[in-house]
């Protein structure tokens, strides 16, 4: 089953690895990120200069935002970049197509390089300039935009990468020449300008292969919920005696005295310190920068991982479904395809082993929702229905809708037992999906881990009144009532 570049192209996974390239899926975007700090801290020189060439732009931008307000079309031309959807990494966990930087991102962009970076490029406290501090300020630019923007800003090097191995380990019919739009700066006409190139070809698309040491999985390096969870930590790296003692005695004097801050007391302290001593961000840049070396090995380990579940684990349990079920050969309406699906999905995981595909190498439960998904996605493979992530018809997006024409539509939720919000999604989220885009069926999967987690659910789903109804599919992911390896 074709779902990984290795498996579509006939490469073979040992010289993905040996070149440094990611083995990305070819069915639905992984949730991993270009990290600017791993080319930042590189030794490599390449990636030094790829990062001082963000610089450059973002030096560019801040230029003409100075000397006057940008045009529309000139902000359009310079701050907008559409999702580089070849790479096949980032948010979107169904396909590959995500919503891009547009107006907000370039606003804060345009705003901020006034405003925030003041000495952008002529840092006192901190090594060099990180395309991150932007992040820090606006806590909406998030992991995806920063890694959507580095990823626009290095689209030449990334493709010329992509060449270069299809060039060496691949046929001539599984490359084209493609022109690519806006790949490279030219700073003498002020222009985004197209490049060509012969890259590998997957639905009459290109595809990009990304090295996996500018990679990370959680976070960037410099992030904002980083600073936010350590500010407590920062001062220590104020040099200054007089100014780290002003800025305890100022963030401390915000919190109440004789009890625990709750979190949004906590918040309003460390934004008005921010306020008050603005450094300490160039300072919280500085420690990082001092502690680089764990970046890359924190990144390192989390792509491994991330390689370990998506491409082995998750990779293992679709082969078991083609191989013992007539899983990918469904007949029928979408709401008893999905039904279908589900229950041999469940048949796999419960009864199968196929529950140890839920867990990482140290034998810990996966417990976020959008690897649950991305795996859940993965069982639609070469289904006749469109099977679209996140639809949003006007109240919100669904997890998951299932079509064959207007005529024949089907949600799907799918969830973790220990999702906070677990009673109110039973109660009303998938009839309010269904009512918005005319569905036929909602129907509600989710996935528990532990014995607590399954009474939870069987307590919600007795006071609702909802046992027995076959629209809500429980799945056993515990790994402590299942029979052992030798005899699952």
């Amino acid at each position: 089953m074709m779902l990984y570049f290795s498996d579509h192209f006939g490469v073979s996974e040992d010289v993905l690895e040996a070149y440094g390239a990611f083995n990305v899926s070819l069915v639905t975007d992984l949730p991993l990120f270009v990290d600017p700090f791993l080319l930042f801290h590189s030794p490599k020189v390449e990636y030094q200069e790829l990062h001082a060439g963000i610089i450059r732009y973002l030096r560019f931008l801040r230029v003409k935002s100075e000397s006057s307000r940008v045009s529309p079309a000139l902000m359009k031309a310079w701050y907008h970049f559409g999702e580089v959807k070849q790479n096949w990494l980032g948010f979107c966990e169904a396909g590959n197509s995500g919503r891009g930087l547009g107006s907000q991102f370039a606003e804060a962009l345009d705003a901020n390089l006034v405003s925030v970076f003041t000495d952008f490029g002529r840092e006192r406290i901190t090594r060099g300039s990180h395309l991150e501090k932007l992040c820090l300020i606006r806590p909406g630019v998030g992991k995806d935009m920063i890694s959507d923007f580095t990823t626009n800003l290095i689209k030449d090097y990334l493709l010329s990468y992509t060449e270069a191995f299809a060039d060496k380990y691949m046929s001539a019919g599984q490359v084209r020449t493609i022109s690519v739009p806006r790949t490279s700066f030219s700073y003498e006409l002020e222009r985004w300008m197209p490049g060509t190139y012969r890259l590998p070809v997957h639905n009459d698309d290109f595809v990009l292969l990304t090295p996996k040491d500018i990679l990370t999985r959680d976070d960037t390096w410099i992030s904002h919920s980083d600073m936010w969870r350590r500010f407590q930590d920062i001062p220590v790296a104020v040099d200054n005696d007089q100014l780290r003692a002003e800025i305890n005695n100022y963030f401390y004097a915000k919190l109440p005295e004789r009890r625990e801050p709750s979190k949004e007391e906590r918040s309003r302290a460390i934004e008005d310190t921010l306020r008050r001593f603005p450094e300490i961000i160039d300072f919280y840049i500085k420690w990082k920068e001092d502690t680089g070396d764990e970046a890359a090995a924190t990144s390192d380990l989390k792509v491994r991982d991330s390689y370990a579940l998506y491409v082995n684990q998750f990779g293992r349990l679709v082969e078991s479904l083609q191989l013992k079920t007539p899983f990918y050969t469904i007949p029928g309406n979408t709401r008893d395809e999905s039904l279908a699906r589900i229950e041999y999905f469940k048949d796999i995981v419960e009864n199968k082993g196929g529950f140890r595909y839920f867990y990482d190498r140290s034998g810990q439960p996966v417990k976020r929702e959008e690897d649950v998904q991305i795996l859940f996605r993965f069982v639609w493979f070469g289904t006749p229905s469109d099977v679209s992530r996140e639809v949003n018809d006007g109240r919100g997006p669904a997890d998951y809708k299932v079509s064959r024409g207007a005529a024949d539509k089907t949600i799907v939720e799918f969830k973790l037992a220990s999702n906070t919000h677990l009673r109110r999604n039973l109660e009303r989220q998938a009839e309010i999906y269904r009512a918005a885009s005319d569905a036929q069926a909602a129907i509600k999967v989710i996935l528990y881990f532990s014995e607590s987690e399954q009474a939870k659910v069987y307590g919600i789903l007795n006071d609702l009144g909802l046992s027995g109804n076959p629209e809500v599919v429980l799945v056993d992911a515990r790994s402590d009532d299942k029979p052992s390896a030798s005899k699952a």
